[in-house]
């Protein structure tokens, strides 16, 4: 839907405000990008403090320099830092020294610094020996900031094990967060806490990547194996899991903050290829019983080339990176279930077959260095990706969806830095596009029995074939300008202050199912289905959802360092998002008539008129006010022992496909008729939608002849509160960092106490009713007896969509690394994290939106089956000698809670309610990953590696099927319950990778 006058209204404001900030902004203030690293410090000259030195940093790879003068009592700042190795050189009074230093992405290091004798500290204030400095260029340790942050390094991403270059992987590294692959390896998401992957963010130089339309956080991690971002043009990153500072938007759990990398004043190049297949991997439980593997095949290839245009003024770095895979799927039958009931044309279906994945990844950056105070960068990105999904495991190949991931984003950035302010501005475009549909154009025949274990003796299903049940086509298309400013010339802060406004056009479009889906009992007919659901068009609504929204955000930050001590982070954000598609949407006279005189609300525990939209009675939401507050106190001012902390609250966004369901649940009318058979029983008298059986049906002509003689005024209809709010996490921190000396090797160690309250997410009830006006059939009830079929006379069944979700999340949080240096020839790192997490919505935290179990949700709260309780990640990485490098990584994590429903305490199936568990046995998820790389050096500027791989060394068996069944009203308990029930695992098996690559 297109902007109204009422939008367009707000549009001029928010182009005035913004006019009027950049305004502000050419004043002689700062802004700093959230990627730039900041050395600051005092320099002393002859044990005194000099003013008026100066403070010159060189980019030893690229020549970029960045100068400063020191004020009356010394101290000095130099901002905006691209991550590198850097020559520092002071001159005070004459005399001059220099150092050479190592800092990381968005690091925040002090570097006192000494002419006449006096002795140079470096970030543990221990005296360092210059021309020590100079040759090993050591990594500076960021310990006085109230971030709760950890790094990880480029070594880490080249010499970890993993087996998918998606850079993400790396973030589990990081204590509080998860990086979690489907069982079947078809999706991978990395989440934090107990929020689920939409909550995240990533911001790429600077540049957010938010997925604004579908879960996954960031664009092109919905249903995708693929990589949101070539992995050989990340450089390095953070993730900080709570308490980031003001600069960060669109967010409620963590945000990882990556660098690209850019071209030098050397030409480089890579080449990179890596392989696996099924001979290569141990068996799957279901591989073994059959006797033989399902034909699989993953190849990742790619280059880079980078270099000098101009020394030290114009680079260029190039990168083209794609994945190539045969993925093997098995059609299986569920345990309750006995496959030789169907007949041979439909069980043929059940066994291996293996199903395409294609994904292509190009990047290109020119970064150009004009002069000391000016830095232009422009890079661009290009993915294009294609993947054919069965779905669910009973699903055969012809049931298929292809999952279209596309994406292109562009960024200009122009970088302005003088001796007491920083400005960095972007430009930005990106056009994103998710389109799944169905690889079979025609009818899909679902196969069920009815299940055993189910209280409301529901239909379980056994087989899909056919066309599957999914069209879509849904995106996002804009461009943006955002500015940040940092201001380092009032002594003791550093002020920082930004702006974005971003023009984006969101698109949703939804037909589920395209093609007509027929339901059959394998035990009762295989010829007559006892259910039929298909679609039909209004022909007064257009299906595709369009809205052109607006976002505005502004934030103010000071780093106040009070004393040499005491440093405190205030800042203060707001967001604001102009959403037409909500603002102005109007309910249809007729519609509101229905509702209106729709005698089972009437005494219904909601009330209609919230809910019933004119295009007039809606706003945006104006509230996302985010104040930040963190600090940070050194103990003895050596940087060595930091006890941090800080509270803040973060706003995230309402994801555009559920705002837009009230266009799309409705542009489509659901026909969902039913059939009384004796195992599925319904009463034509109290439900329209049971018919007789009539074999036409089964024709597209006699589907179409039903339409035209049974015409609907419209489906089911989606509405959503008049009041609906922005999804946020208020957070909250306590924790302590301590350099350690141990060995003779420097350790780092941080130990965190974390608590997170999250609030208003959004999620869909049945708006429904009997006809007294009670959810249940049976007043007293807790469980069952849903009014389905008390749909809105002319209408189909009312959805409405609230706030209501929620969150809470304790969790310990301890790191001890010691970073890899080519001193030591190794590193180490532990992440162990523990949660007590809990929500009030049944697998709310795994992307779950609707609930059906009740009139609304409570405050009654649930274990949280999106987290485990206990988690542990130890990785490392060892020199052997002679060019050659092992690593390691072990994760190990108690078992996550399962969902379940509990009928066995109860004294009839009326008063059933939730009830998750944790499965039997004491580790929950386990392995340990090996990688050995050989680098040869050819005696010209070419080398050669080879690295294999070695994917759960012990071939650990993460078993992912378990009983949750208790058992029914008055029944002795189930003796399987939580107890393993299937065959089925979390993969990878034992899998051997190998690798080849050549660097010049």
């Amino acid at each position: 839907m297109k902007s109204t006058h009422r939008s367009k209204r707000h549009n001029r404001t928010l182009l005035a405000c913004a006019l009027a900030s950049c305004m502000l902004l050419a004043a002689p203030q700062v802004l700093a990008q959230s990627t730039a690293a900041t050395i600051r410090g005092q320099v002393s000259a002859d044990s005194a403090p000099a003013g008026g030195a100066t403070v010159t940093a060189t980019n030893l790879a690229t020549g970029l320099t960045r100068s400063g003068t020191s004020s009356a009592s010394g101290n000095y700042n130099l901002a905006g830092l691209p991550p590198g190795t850097y020559r520092v050189d002071v001159t005070a009074d004459g005399q001059t020294s220099s150092q050479t230093l190592t800092v990381a992405v968005g690091q925040t290091v002090t570097l006192n610094l000494g002419v006449g004798g006096v002795a140079e500290t470096g970030p543990a204030g221990e005296a360092t020996d210059l021309d020590a400095v100079v040759v090993t260029a050591p990594a500076m340790v960021e310990t006085r900031t109230s971030e709760v942050a950890t790094y990880v390094s480029n070594k880490q991403i080249d010499s970890l094990p993993q087996n998918s270059r998606n850079f993400l992987a790396f973030a589990d590294t990081v204590p509080g967060m998860q990086f979690i692959s489907s069982p079947n390896g078809s999706e991978s998401q990395l989440r934090s806490g107990a929020l689920g992957s939409t909550n995240i963010n990533v911001f790429i130089d600077g540049v957010g990547q938010k997925n604004y339309v579908t879960p996954g956080g960031i664009t092109g991690q919905d249903d995708s194996r693929g990589n949101p971002f070539p992995q050989a043009a990340i450089g390095e990153y953070k993730v900080i899991t709570s308490n980031y500072k003001a600069e960060y938007d669109q967010i409620s759990s963590a945000a990882v903050v990556a660098v690209t990398k850019s071209g030098t004043n050397e030409f480089q190049g890579s080449f990179f290829w890596d392989r696996t297949s099924e001979a290569w991997r141990e068996p799957s439980p279901i591989e073994e019983d059959r006797g033989f593997k399902t034909e699989e095949v993953t190849e990742q290839y790619g280059a880079t080339f980078s270099g000098p245009i101009i020394r030290d003024k114009l680079h260029f770095f190039m990168l083209y990176e794609a994945k190539d895979y045969i993925v093997p799927r098995d059609v299986a039958w569920p345990d309750v279930f006995d496959p030789t009931t169907l007949p041979p044309e439909l069980s043929a279906y059940y066994g291996p077959h293996n199903v395409p994945f294609n994904e292509k990844l190009y990047f290109g950056k020119l970064s150009f260095q004009a002069g000391d105070a000016h830095l232009f960068e422009l890079s661009l990105r290009y993915r294009d990706e294609d993947s054919i999904s069965p779905g669910s495991s009973i699903s055969a190949p012809n049931f298929s969806t292809n999952f279209t991931n596309d994406e292109t984003r562009v960024d200009l950035r122009y970088q302005f830095n003088s001796m007491n302010w920083l400005n960095d501005a972007h430009i930005t475009f990106e056009d994103a596009a998710y389109k799944p549909e169905p690889v079979t154009a025609a009818p899909g025949y679902r196969y069920t029995i009815v299940d055993p274990n189910n209280p409301a003796n529901l239909a379980l299903g056994v087989l899909n074939v056919g066309g599957g049940p999914t069209f879509q086509d849904k995106g996002q298309k804009g461009w943006a300008f955002q500015d940040d400013l940092t201001f380092f010339g009032w002594e003791g802060h550093t002020l920082k202050m930004g702006l974005k406004y971003k023009s984006v056009t969101l698109n949703a479009f939804q037909q589920n199912p395209p093609y007509p889906q027929y339901y059959f009992d394998v035990n009762e007919n295989l010829e007559q289905p006892y259910r039929i659901e298909f679609t039909a068009p209004l022909a007064d609504r257009a299906p595709f959802v369009e809205s052109d929204n607006k976002q505005f955000g502004i934030y103010i930050q000071d780093d106040w360092e009070v004393t040499d001590k005491l440093t405190l982070n205030l800042g203060l954000r707001w967001d604001y998002e102009e959403n037409p598609s909500y603002v102005d949407y109007r309910v249809s006279d007729e519609l509101a008539a229905a509702l209106r005189g729709w005698t089972n609300i009437q005494n219904a525990d909601y009330d209609i008129e919230k809910y019933i939209s004119t295009g007039g009675n809606r706003d945006n939401f104006k509230d996302a006010w985010q104040p930040r507050f963190g600090f940070s106190y050194d103990l003895f001012g050596d940087q060595e022992h930091v006890i941090f902390g800080g509270a803040g609250r973060a706003y995230d966004r309402n994801i555009f496909d559920l705002m837009a369901r009230e266009y799309y649940g409705g542009a489509f009318t659901t026909y969902n008729l039913l059939f009384d058979t004796p195992l599925h029983e319904c009463d034509p008298a109290g439900n329209t939608s049971c018919i007789p059986f009539d074999p036409s049906l089964m024709t597209p002509d006699g589907i179409a002849a039903y339409v035209t003689a049974n015409p609907r005024s419209g489906g089911e209809v989606n509405l959503l509160s008049n009041d609906l709010k922005t999804p946020y996490s208020d957070q909250f921190s306590l924790g302590m960092r301590n350099l350690v000396a141990l060995w003779g090797q420097e350790w780092n160690t941080s130990v965190t106490l974390s608590h997170i309250r999250s609030r208003d997410g959004i999620y869909f009830r049945l708006g429904n009713r009997w006809p007294d006006g009670n959810f249940h059939e049976n007043p007293d009830a807790t469980w069952g007896g849903q009014p389905w079929g008390q749909a809105i006379p002319g209408y189909g069944s009312l959805i409405l969509g609230d706030n209501g979700v929620e969150y809470n999340l304790n969790s310990l949080l301890v790191s001890i690394a010691k970073p890899y240096t080519e001193e030591s020839g190794w590193g180490v790192n532990l992440a162990y994290t523990y949660s007590d997490a809990e929500e009030n919505r049944t697998e709310a935290s795994n992307g779950e939106t609707y609930y059906f179990d009740g009139p609304r949700l409570t405050d009654r709260f649930y274990m949280s089956t999106g987290v485990p309780k206990h988690r542990l990640v130890l990785s490392g990485i060892y020199d052997l000698g002679w060019d050659t490098t092992f690593s390691g990584k072990l994760t190990v994590a108690s078992p996550r809670p399962r969902n379940a429903t509990n009928c066995n305490d109860v004294a009839s199936n009326d008063f059933c309610f939730y009830d998750p568990f944790e499965q039997e046995g004491g580790i929950g998820y386990k392995q340990f990953d090996v990688a050995l790389e050989k680098r040869w050096n050819t005696g010209s500027d070419l080398s050669l590696r080879v690295r294999a791989d070695v994917l759960n060394v012990f071939n650990w068996r993460n078993w992912n099927q378990f009983d949750g069944w208790r058992g029914g009203p008055g029944e002795p308990r189930n003796p399987n319950f939580a107890k393993r029930s299937g065959d089925e695992i979390l993969l990878p098996t034992r899998t051997f990778k190998l690798s080849f690559g050549l660097d010049w």
